[in-house]
């Protein structure tokens, strides 16, 4: 299936993506990975749940961390431009036959809960509470020093589908891995902010979330993060890097909170903007896709990923595979 034109006029306006909900198990060593060691922001707790941001995020929150009794992913969600918008996807959605419903989400305006074509939970708001810039105090700068949430990676068991669907969207493909034999899309970078991506999509079972990113100021960000995780009893929980991707450019470290939930550290990728930029194919077999260096992947990168809480998992029927390493 071919990569589908860019829709520049879709249904309604979605800005970018927006923030994650995660389930954890235990919520104080998860606030000690994502605010000790990775440093964001806490802007509010209570004993069951933590919101954090970003560096340079003015927005309440990018991260929700709320404690349950099994690891999962309650949403992904996204900012639209205007109160139009939130009625203009409720229209779509429900005409479409998904499931729409407004729900109340603490510091967010009318928000709106609904899926994607795989029952992957999505949620859409226009107003959240704004706070006071931090980006130039310093003295909060720690751990990694992210900088602001980048993207979404989810594992879908049909990738041709899931750009078909989040084009009506307005999301435009940047990137692709498409299989020479048979022609079908094994991978996609989609975007609506101007960067290489705010969601891709990743074959294999699903869906199922494949990653989170925060974008950092520089590659040096990754390697005191590797020297702090390792020396802190984080060892273990660095899955994959760090190297440089030849699929966006971007210099990467992939890491797993205590719940197993996989956090992408990223910087140094590209824009986007135009709206006729083509976009870049890659081949399944070229190794270089994976990591521009040629370290293939681990096989836990390609088989691992969190739940949707009380989504269910359909299979794909894609046998091509590209390298893994042993």
């Amino acid at each position: 299936m071919p990569v589908p034109a860019p829709n520049l006029y879709p249904p309604f306006n979605i800005v970018r993506l927006s923030h994650v909900e995660l389930i954890v198990t235990d919520l104080a060593a998860s606030r000690a990975f994502y605010v000790d060691t990775l440093g964001l922001q806490v802007t509010d707790e209570t004993e069951r749940t933590v919101w954090l941001r970003a560096m340079e995020e003015r927005g309440h929150h990018c991260m929700v961390l709320h404690k349950g009794d099994v690891p999962s992913v309650n949403y992904l969600a996204y900012k639209v431009f205007s109160e139009n918008d939130l009625d203009g996807a409720h229209d779509w959605f429900a005409a479409r036959g998904h499931t729409v419903e407004w729900v109340d989400r603490d510091y967010q305006g009318r928000t709106l809960r609904t899926h994607d074509c795989f029952g992957a939970p999505m949620e859409f708001y226009f107003r959240m509470d704004r706070l006071a810039p931090i980006h130039q105090q310093y003295a909060l700068y720690r751990g990694v020093k992210p900088l602001r949430i980048d993207h979404f990676n989810c594992f879908a068991p049909n990738v041709d589908e899931a750009v078909a669907f989040y084009n009506e969207l307005g999301f435009r493909v940047t990137e692709y891995t498409e299989d020479e034999e048979t022609g079908r899309l094994w991978a996609a970078w989609t975007h609506r902010k101007g960067g290489v991506h705010d969601i891709a999509f990743t074959n294999g079972t699903g869906p199922r979330l494949h990653h989170t990113a925060f974008w950092v100021p520089t590659p040096l960000n990754i390697i005191d993060l590797c020297d702090l995780m390792s020396t802190t009893g984080y060892l273990k929980n660095m899955e994959r890097g760090p190297g440089r991707h030849g699929i966006s450019n971007a210099f990467f470290l992939y890491i797993r909170d205590p719940d197993g939930h996989r956090i992408e550290i990223y910087c140094s990728d590209y824009q986007t903007v135009d709206p006729d930029l083509e976009p870049i194919r890659w081949d399944l077999k070229d190794p270089q896709r994976q990591t521009l260096w040629g370290a293939p992947a681990p096989r836990s990168w390609f088989e691992e990923g969190s739940l949707f809480a009380n989504v269910a998992l359909s299979e794909s029927d894609m046998k091509a595979q590209p390298i893994i390493a042993p």
